[in-house]
C-alpha cells in the first residue's frame, strides 16, 4: 500500500487541533511478513541515499522526533536507521540541560550538536523542550535565568517560536534540511505501554516513576503541542503528526517522509572533470603494471 505523507503534514499556518489527528489510522501493512519487507526496502533505499548525501556533500539531513514518554521515539530512530552508515549519521538525545546549557540562549546546546555537511542528524527530543516542558513546568523556565521583564510580559513563547522559524529558515539557506515527526499516541495507549514496562522484566527499567506524574500533566502538554506544531510547521521545515498507537504503522510513515525528501534534492555522485579522469586511468594502468 501507497503510504500518503502528505495526510501527516502539518501546513505552514494551519490551527492545530489534535483531537482531529487521529493516533490510529489502518496500517499500511497487512502482515507482520509485509510490514518487515516494506520497512527492508525503506532501510535498504535510506542507506543508498545516505551514501549518496555524504558523496555529494552538499545538503544535510535534520530529522527531530518528539512525543510523550513512551510514543515510540527510540524505536523508530531504532528501526529506521538500521541500515545507516554510523559515520554518516549521529544522534543527540536532550534531556535536562546542565548548569553549562542553563547560562546559554535556549538554542545553544542544539545549534552546537547540528550535523556536519553529507550527513543525517537526529534530534531525540529537541529545542522543541523549550516550547514543551518547560511551557508546561513554568518553573523550569526560571530557572533558566531570563531577565524578569522577559518571562512577565507574557510573549515568552511567541518570541521562540520565532526563533525556532528563524534557526530553521537559516539552516535550510545553507543546505540543511529539517524534517519534524510528532509522534501521536493515545493516552490509553500510553497506559498500556507503561503496565508493559512493569510486567516485562527486561523492560522495567526503563519504567520511571516521573513518567506516571507526567500523565497528570497531559491536558496542558496537548495544549503546548497544538501551539508549537502551528507556529513552526514551514513549508521548507514542516511538522508530521504520525499517528503512533501502532508502532510498526509509525515507523513505515516515518521512513517513507525521510525517504521522499532525501529524494527530492536531486542528488548525484560527483562527476570527475578531464584532467581527473585522465589521472585516474594513468594510475589504473600503472596498478596493472
Amino acid at each position: 500500500m501507497k503510504i500518503r505523507t502528505r495526510d501527516f503534514r502539518v501546513a505552514q499556518g494551519a490551527t492545530v487541533r489534535l483531537r482531529k489527528w487521529p493516533t490510529r489510522v489502518p496500517p499500511v501493512y497487512e502482515t507482520n511478513d509485509a510490514y518487515e519487507k516494506m520497512l527492508t526496502r525503506h532501510v535498504s533505499r535510506l542507506a543508498d541515499l545516505q551514501e549518496l548525501l555524504y558523496a555529494s556533500d552538499q545538503y544535510t539531513l535534520l530529522v527531530i522526533f518528539q512525543g510523550m514518554d513512551t510514543s515510540g521515539k527510540d524505536g523508530a530512530i531504532k528501526h529506521v536507521m538500521s541500515g545507516v552508515n554510523p559515520q554518516g549519521c549521529h544522534v543527540t538525545s536532550f534531556k535536562h540541560p546542565s548548569a553549562t546549557e542553563l547560562q546559554h540562549d535556549f538554542l545553544w546546546r542544539a545549534v552546537q550538536a547540528l550535523p556536519e555537511r553529507g550527513c543525517i542528524g537526529i534530534f531525540n527530543r529537541s529545542y522543541y523542550e523549550e516550547v514543551l516542558v518547560v511551557r508546561v513546568h513554568p518553573e523550569l523556565l526560571r530557572a533558566e535565568g531570563l531577565p524578569d521583564s522577559r518571562v512577565k510580559d507574557g510573549k515568552v513563547w511567541k518570541g521562540r517560536y520565532r526563533s525556532i522559524v528563524d534557526l530553521e529558515r537559516h539552516l535550510d539557506r545553507c543546505g540543511t534540511h529539517v524534517i519534524k515527526f510528532f509522534l501521536h499516541l493515545s493516552k490509553d495507549e500510553q497506559r498500556e505501554r507503561l503496565l508493559a514496562r512493569l510486567d516485562d522484566p527486561d523492560k522495567s527499567w526503563k519504567f520511571n516513576v516521573a513518567d506516571i506524574d507526567e500523565r497528570g500533566f497531559w491536558p496542558a502538554y496537548m495544549d503546548a503541542y497544538e501551539s508549537c506544531l502551528g507556529a513552526t510547521s514551514t513549508a521548507r521545515a514542516p511538522w508530521y503528526i504520525v499517528p503512533a498507537d501502532d508502532k510498526r504503522n509509525a515507523r513505515l510513515i516515518v521512513s517513507e517522509v525521510i525517504v521522499e525528501t532525501l529524494e527530492k534534492l536531486g542528488m548525484e555522485y560527483p562527476r570527475l572533470d578531464a584532467a581527473e579522469h585522465q589521472k585516474l586511468l594513468s594510475v589504473r594502468a600503472a596498478l596493472k603494471g
